[in-house]
This record gives C-alpha cells, structure tokens and sequence, in this order.
C-alpha cells in the first residue's frame, strides 16, 4: 500500500513507528522500498554525500528536481519528500509557492520539506492551501549553520527548549503533516511528539518521536568524511566496495579479466575470412 500523509497519521495514531531515510538514485530507492522503508527523503545532503561540498548551502532547486526525479522513478509504495533548498523558500511566500510546485511536478515529490520554526508559517499555509503537503524540520537545521556556530545539540536550557514547543505546536498549526527534529535532546522531543497530533521523525532525537531517518550513507558506512554521534552503522559497506575495487583492479592489472566466462565468441570461420 502507498505510504501517503494519510498513512503517515494513521502509523502515528495506532503506536506504529515510522521508518524514513534519505536517498539520491533510482537504484538505492528500489532496495529502500523493497526494504520496507516508508519513507525517503532526497535531502540537500546530497549536497555533503553526493556532490562533496562541505555544507548545504550550495545545493541549487535544479540539483533537487535531477536527484529527486531519479528517486521518483522507483518508488510506489515509498512515500518521496524533497527538500527545499537554501534560499529558494526564505525570500517570500511567492518563492516558496513556486519552488514546491517545481519540486511537485519537476520533481515528482509526494511531499516537500523545510527548514525553520514560526518564521516560515506563512509559507507552510500557502502552500498546504493548494495542495502541497509539507514536512517541517527544526532543532539542527543545516541550512542555518552559520548562524548556530557549528552543528550544536539544539534545546538544551529552558528558553530554547520553550521555543522548539512553540514552533513545533506552531508549525502543526500551519498545516504541516510532520516534523523532523534534529539534535533534540531526547526528553523533550518526547515532550514535543506528546503535544503535537501529527507524526515526529527524529534524528538524534532519542527513541521517543513516531519515526526516524538517517542518511543512508552514515548507516551503511559509506560516507567517511564525519559520523554525527547520533548514525548508527548498520552495515560497513564502504569497506566491502573498497575490497571489491581493490580486486577488480588487480585482476584487471594481471589479465585475468574478462576470462572466457565474461567474453562473448565467435565462429572461427568467420574470424578465418578476416585475415
């Protein structure tokens, strides 16, 4: 059955966990279905694990709708939320009308996602007025990292913590169907997930929010330039792609590859008439 918003509340209602992970290819999204997964994001950290840039910042809408058509394309079941980009939803209401819509239909989303609490309201009520289904996310918000001074825990002293509350309640308010809380202590995304009717999804927000999503890079241990506290590594598969590398190389440097079993013949009658 397609996981939808409507499924996404259901699961939320009923006590059932949501599981999310990021993707950028229409290979990796066919195994995240066939897994199970109700969810896939096409992050901007693509930005970091795709294209090797050193934040989010860069990412451009043309960046989201190539990554995130290929993920489109494999999905059925999987419910497809792409993110907005830094600054194509922050200038006005109009803006973030119009790159959604791009994101919808270049794109192929089911939903889209942005960053930001009270501030970006305005945008989540425009675009849910149309039909544009929209995934909110705070605490650590990448985009917004000059601004914190680095990646920081975020809603640890009482002000802060009374702040991520109001935006989430907020952000509900305003039409969102979910939440991502990132780098939330894990007691008060549990308090959060209590208040809010609509599902959290968490990452490094404890066990207590209705789902979770990491990139699928960090837990499967192919992406080792940094590994946040909060990524599991369910698998070390950059290690098992580097050993199969190194043996391609090797029988490639030592001729015994293609063998016979990997090349394709011909009569020697024909290769008589050639010579």
């Amino acid at each position: 059955m397609k996981n939808t918003v409507a499924t996404f509340q259901q699961m939320k209602e009923k006590g059932e966990k949501i599981s999310m992970l990021t993707c950028y290819d229409y290979s990796t999204a066919k195994l995240e279905e066939e897994a199970g997964i109700n969810g896939i994001l096409v992050g901007d950290s693509l930005g970091n694990v795709m294209l090797g840039l050193p934040d989010t910042l860069s990412v451009t809408m043309e960046d989201m709708i190539t990554y995130g058509r290929s993920v489109a394309r494999a999905c059925t079941n999987t419910m497809v939320v792409i993110d907005m980009p830094f600054m194509s939803y922050q200038e006005s209401v109009e803006q973030a009308v119009h790159n959604a819509g791009r994101l919808m239909k270049e794109g192929r989303a089911n939903a889209v996602k942005l960053e930001g609490g009270a501030a970006v309201c305005p945008q989540i009520k425009a675009m849910t007025s149309i039909g544009i289904p929209v995934m909110a996310h705070i605490g650590l918000t990448p985009q917004s990292i000059n601004a914190f001074g680095g990646n920081k825990v975020q809603g640890k002293n009482e002000e802060r913590a009374k702040e991520l509350i109001d935006d989430a309640l907020k952000l509900e308010q305003a039409g969102a169907f979910a939440v991502t809380l990132e780098c939330v202590p894990a007691k008060l995304a549990s308090i959060i997930t209590k208040k809010l009717r609509i599902p959290t999804i968490g990452i490094g927000a404890g066990d207590g929010c209705d789902g979770q999503i990491l990139v699928y890079q960090d837990m499967l241990g192919l992406f080792s330039d940094y590994t946040p506290k909060f990524v599991k590594k369910f698998a070390s598969l950059g290690e098992q792609m580097k050993a199969a590398f190194k043996a391609y190389d090797e029988e490639v440097k030592k001729g015994t590859f293609p063998d016979e079993a990997h090349s394709f013949a011909i009569d020697d009658d024909v290769i008589q008439k050639l010579y």
